[in-house]
């Protein structure tokens, strides 16, 4: 299911499962006037510089949204900083609090030095999985990297996303091809499919084809490559 008790979110995955994307528009997604005690997303992707949920913070803010993330003069630091707001906020908070954290059992670790904190609230740790990915193409594959990030992040994945695309050239064919091989893995370990993402343009058919609940997709987030979209990131990312 997209919602439920726990007041803590934590998206994982393999590098360029999507995670951040989902992040974002699963945090808009809460937001839609639904939870009045607030909503609290953190950048814990100090791995991939590319993506992060740093970029598209201002629609989040936008919406309501409080986002956590390093102080400005390290926004695009491919460094290691570990936000001390992080600790406490997981202690403290009464709202509601979505983790995007970096990619495999690497950017994993990070939530190690936040197990004390991660343990004393109820939180929900959901495992990204796009089939079009490298080491979850398959159900032993999605396993395998799922053991790993469990052991690096010391918690327990607790569910699976479906985020199956192709970029540009995602078609209903490609998020049911997805959502098939993230039914097995869920019959493989016992886990629940918690949603199925699917661009925004076709989540209605998506949702007429598959079981369970259906995030439309809306894109926030670009890579450099991305010809303009990326040039113009480039140069407000770099502007004086």
């Amino acid at each position: 299911m997209l919602l439920d008790n726990e007041k803590v979110t934590l998206f994982l995955g393999n590098f360029g499962s999507g995670k951040t994307e989902v992040s974002v528009n699963f945090a808009l997604h809460v937001a839609d006037g639904r939870l009045r005690e607030g909503v609290t997303i953190v950048d814990l992707d100090l791995v991939n510089p590319y993506f992060r949920s740093r970029e598209p913070r201002d629609v989040l803010v936008r919406h309501g949204i409080r986002v956590v993330i390093p102080e400005t003069q390290y926004l695009y630091a491919d460094l290691p900083i570990l936000i001390p707001e992080v600790r406490s906020l997981l202690v403290a908070s009464t709202g509601y609090i979505i983790l995007d954290v970096g990619g495999d059992d690497v950017g994993a670790r990070v939530l190690g030095s936040l197990h004390d904190a991660l343990g004393s609230s109820a939180y929900r740790a959901l495992m990204v999985i796009n089939a079009s990915r490298p080491f979850t193409g398959s159900v032993e594959g999605i396993v395998k990297i799922m053991r790993e990030i469990e052991e690096a992040g010391k918690l327990t994945v607790g569910g699976f996303v479906s985020n199956t695309h192709l970029m540009a050239e995602t078609t209903i064919e490609t998020i049911l091809r997805g959502y098939g091989l993230a039914r097995e893995a869920q019959e493989k370990t016992g886990l629940p499919l918690a949603f199925v993402c699917a661009p925004a343009a076709i989540a209605d058919e998506v949702r007429a084809k598959v079981s369970g609940d259906v995030l439309p997709m809306s894109r926030y987030l670009a890579p450099a490559w991305d010809g303009d979209r990326g040039v113009a990131m480039g140069k407000n990312m770099f502007k004086s």
